[in-house]
C-alpha cells in the first residue's frame, strides 16, 4: 500500500497553531497548487482523532474519498452520506486492515498520525507547502525521531502568493 502526505505548513514548521486553528493557511487553500489532483489518486484518508474534531466543525465536510478516523473513542456524528469508519491500531496494523480491503493509496493526514505512520516506516510520499508566515509555535508537522528518516527530493515548485512545495520520497534505505 501506498501512504502519502500532502500538507501545509507555516515557513516555521507548524501545521496547526496550539489551538488547533490553522488560521495563518490561504483560504480554500489558495491558488492552485495541486490538491485536487492529488485527492484524485488516493482511495481512503487515514485522520488523528483531533483532525478529525476540528473537520467535522466544517461549515460543510471537505472530502469524497472515505475516511478511516484513528480513535479509541466513539466519534461524533457525521453529515448523512459522508463514509466515515472508525479504526484502532499501531499504524501498521490499519495499512494492513485497510489493505485487505483493496485499498491501495492513503492520505494520511494530522500531526500525530503522520509522525506515527513516519516513524513506522508507513509513508512513502511527502507534499509539504509552506506558507510564507512564521507563527512562533504550535503543532508541529514533525516530532521527535528514533532515527533519520532520510528524503529524496523530486521536485520543488513555488507559487505568485509565495507558497513555496516541496515533493519527496522516503528513502528505500529508511
Amino acid at each position: 500500500m501506498k501512504a502519502s502526505v500532502f500538507v501545509g505548513t507555516s515557513l516555521d514548521g507548524f501545521i496547526a497553531r496550539s489551538n488547533g486553528s490553522f488560521d495563518f493557511l490561504p483560504p480554500d487553500g489558495g491558488e492552485p497548487h495541486g490538491y485536487p489532483e492529488f485527492m484524485a489518486s488516493v482511495d481512503a484518508l487515514v485522520i488523528g482523532r483531533n483532525t478529525f474534531d476540528t473537520i467535522i466543525r466544517f461549515a460543510q465536510w471537505p472530502y469524497e474519498n472515505p475516511a478511516f478516523v484513528l480513535s479509541h473513542r466513539p466519534l461524533s456524528p457525521t453529515p448523512a452520506g459522508v463514509a466515515v469508519e472508525r479504526l484502532s491500531g499501531e499504524p501498521a496494523d490499519v495499512v494492513d486492515q485497510l489493505s485487505a480491503r483493496g485499498i491501495g493509496h492513503i492520505y494520511v493526514d494530522g500531526g500525530i498520525t503522520i509522525q506515527r505512520f513516519l516513524q513506522a516506516g508507513l509513508i512513502q510520499h511527502l507534499i509539504i507547502t509552506r506558507v510564507p508566515v512564521l507563527i512562533g509555535s504550535g503543532i508541529p508537522l514533525f516530532g521527535p525521531l528514533l532515527r533519520d528518516i532520510a528524503l529524496t527530493h523530486v521536485a520543488t515548485r513555488q507559487y505568485a502568493s509565495g507558497l513555496v512545495q516541496s515533493e519527496y520520497m522516503v528513502s528505500a534505505a529508511s
